[in-house]
């Protein structure tokens, strides 16, 4: 595992340059708000997190499989995980951010993606 990467992974990259051909401008990273989340848009009050959909437990497909050896692990670190992402959603909209969760399976289709972040950082 040490070898996952947390960050510039590829669907974070596609987010960015969805964002970035929008003419949206962002900070990476923040280390200042809680969870480091991945672009910050502090002029907007917005913040994306972009979750794999493995490591965050997503409904989708690629979200619902579990290893086959070691599955206790698996699912007690994927439930820590969804506390974790909660837990900061809701303290990142407590002090007044708006956030959106885009998940790595989100991220395949690029119109769909930009039509979701354009919504998001217009509204």
């Amino acid at each position: 595992m040490s070898h996952i990467r947390g960050k510039d992974t590829l669907p974070e990259m596609r987010v960015r340059r969805a964002a970035h051909g929008l003419g949206f401008r962002f900070r990476l990273h923040t280390k200042n708000l809680p969870g480091t989340p991945d672009l910050v848009f502090p002029r907007l009050g917005k913040v994306i997190l972009v979750h794999g959909c493995f490591w965050h437990g997503h409904r989708c497909k690629g979200g619902r499989r579990i290893p086959a050896s070691n599955q206790e692990y698996w699912i007690a670190k994927i439930q820590a995980n969804k506390h974790r992402d909660a837990k900061v959603r809701r303290c990142l909209r407590g002090l007044g951010w708006d956030v959106i969760v885009v998940w790595e399976c989100q991220t395949s289709n690029p119109e769909m993606l930009r039509e979701r972040l354009f919504r998001f950082l217009n509204a």
